[in-house]
């Protein structure tokens, strides 16, 4: 497959109305905007309403943008005139019909010549209200196995000129399904759903897997009727291997910044935590106090762990500064706290907190002290089981070349960002810039 990405920097404003004029910002922590409403414009081919691929795009690009929180798609029946354009650049973009149905941005997509197997697209995003263009991406060679993979990268562009983080449309999910009695397994997914394959069917049950920063290998932990070890499915043989180690508990693996993996491992009465080398053997311990000792999550510096422990009686969420060895105790709620995952930057903690309502998710503010619940639809007694995003890597057929990468500043030279990047009070606050849940 090939697909060239083709920056668009040459006339895409220049016959825009009101250049000059300041851009509109959608602040997702305003008090009356916290929701961005986008229209789409039918696609058009070669002037008409597009009929076969350019359908197909257009219904892909919905699809994903449906799972954006954030984001509320304008009814085309909404549009007085309608949807369909006489061209899908300005001056042939009426703007007015979309901003009188709420609409704040506008995609248009155009297939110069036709929207048959191995044309190109052309996709747009403006402003409705001042007509300023926001970014453009051109895929050329698009065949119909590529129309998902071509909407994929434009939404992850489109989410990353909203919010600084687009990554989500371009990762792995990684997550444990049931395949019979005492059986369970390691699957991998499209965060949408799509693609969902198994990678390991070995006797036992999968636990708690965990990508590689390099998104090469996913560790998970694994038990039979025999042993707990330390599972290793590598993406590029698809091979899958138990590691042993003294002891019989594995627990809650996952790899570090330094891409060598931290895990839960019983040397005494109680699981500790150590460091694996790139081997998979134990380097060195990183917490051990004679209690137990779990789920290690780490910042993206490095210079800090969050983990589960019940040195205080029941589990609660503790964290350890890596230079200093200072352990201090984060949640000062709840009896039942665990599956600490720590934001790349440090400030905060989500962990499932066992409530009278059942498992929840709750978030902690390292730099405040506050406390927030964020999940509130499982039922009673379900358990929640930790999900891993694999951090964006390149796709095998799109290589990561400068001719590729999404052009970040306006018309007039200004940094571009719509929406804040994600923060406290995002609603997407639970994805990192690199695609791994925290």
């Amino acid at each position: 497959m090939k697909k060239v990405l083709l920056l668009l920097t040459l006339g895409l404003w220049l016959a825009l109305e009101g250049g000059a004029q300041a851009a509109m910002r959608v602040d997702i922590y305003g008090p009356g905007q916290n929701i961005v409403n986008l229209a789409m414009a039918a696609p058009l081919s070669t002037g008409q309403p597009a009929q076969g691929l350019g359908k197909e795009l257009d219904a892909a690009i919905h699809d994903n943008l449906s799972f954006l929180p954030f984001m509320r798609l304008t009814d085309p029946k909404a549009v007085l005139g309608g949807t369909t354009l006489p061209g899908y650049q300005p001056p042939n973009v009426d703007f007015k019909r979309f901003q009188l149905a709420g609409a704040d941005l506008l995609v248009t997509a155009g297939w110069p010549q036709g929207d048959k197997s191995g044309s190109t697209v052309e996709l747009r995003v403006y402003e409705t209200f001042s007509g300023q263009f926001v970014f453009g991406n051109a895929y050329s060679g698009v065949t119909k196995e590529e129309v998902q993979d071509v909407a994929d990268r434009f939404c992850a562009d489109l989410m990353k000129a909203l919010t600084g983080h687009g990554d989500f449309f371009l990762s792995t999910l990684a997550f444990v399904k049931n395949s019979g009695k005492n059986k369970r397994d390691v699957w991998i997914t499209k965060p949408t759903g799509r693609n969902l394959r198994k990678i390991t069917d070995i006797p036992g049950i999968a636990m708690s897997p965990s990508w590689s920063l390099d998104g090469r290998f996913i560790v998970f932990s694994h038990m039979d009727d025999k042993s707990h070890a330390l599972g290793v499915w590598d993406r590029l043989t698809n091979r899958v291997q138990r590691i042993r180690f003294p002891g019989n508990t594995v627990i809650g693996p996952t790899f570090t910044p330094g891409n060598k993996v931290a895990v839960s491992l019983s040397t005494g009465k109680n699981p500790d935590i150590f460091m694996l080398n790139h081997a998979f053997q134990k380097e060195r311990t990183l917490e051990a106090n004679g209690t137990i000792n779990v789920s290690p999550t780490f910042d993206a510096a490095g210079t800090k762990m969050a983990f589960t422990s019940n040195r205080m009686g029941g589990p609660q969420i503790f964290m350890k500064d890596l230079a200093s060895g200072s352990v201090s105790r984060v949640t000062k709620q709840g009896n039942y706290n665990t599956e600490p995952s720590m934001s790349p930057d440090g400030t905060l903690i989500a962990f499932s907190r066992l409530t009278s309502e059942g498992n929840r998710i709750f978030v902690q503010d390292l730099t405040t002290g506050t406390e927030q619940q964020i999940s509130f639809l499982l039922r009673a007694g379900q358990l929640l089981h930790r999900l891993h995003l694999q951090p964006e890597r390149p796709e095998p057929d799109l290589p990561d070349d400068p001719s590729r990468r999404r052009r970040e500043e306006g018309p007039h030279g200004q940094r571009r960002r719509l929406v804040p990047p994600l923060g406290r009070d995002s609603p997407l606050a639970g994805l990192d810039g690199k695609g791994s849940v925290f």
